[in-house]
């Protein structure tokens, strides 16, 4: 019996695995995007982060500078992208027929997720930034 019921859900499994696989390569696109996007501002802000440093910012204020960025573009993100998720929901529960659409609980784990994401994504160039020596910021222009 066991087999039989086993046998009888092998699509629905290859489809949740395939879902959970494109999930996390989204996750890891958009980790890697927001890695790249905040490397560069970090090396075009070199000579701002030197300023700051010869001014008397410690790195834990750098490293907090540019993970507040990361957040605002995070943030941003999921200001757009979870209304148009709950509003999917609701279309697509509109269209399929006993679809039940009870619980944004999926929506705020995915938004939790994406975050914790982020702000490893952001954490490298935030570390290299606390790294930046003040005068060979200053002497770079």
């Amino acid at each position: 019996m066991n087999e039989q019921i086993d046998s009888s859900i092998v699509p629905q499994r290859l489809i949740a695995m395939l879902s959970a696989g494109f999930g996390a390569l989204g996750a890891l696109l958009a980790a890697i995007g927001l890695y790249g996007l905040l490397a560069y501002t970090v090396a075009r802000h070199t000579h701002e982060i030197g300023v700051r440093m010869s001014l008397g910012a410690s790195g834990t204020d750098v490293m907090r500078i540019v993970l507040r960025g990361a957040l605002w573009m995070v943030g941003a993100g999921l200001a757009i992208g979870a209304p148009l998720t709950w509003w999917g929901n609701r279309v697509a529960a509109s269209l399929i027929p006993d679809l039940a659409v009870a619980s944004s609980v999926p929506i705020l784990v995915a938004a939790a997720i994406m975050t914790a994401v982020g702000l490893l994504a952001a954490y490298l160039p935030a570390h290299r930034a606390t790294k930046v020596d003040a005068m060979t910021a200053l002497r770079y222009e």
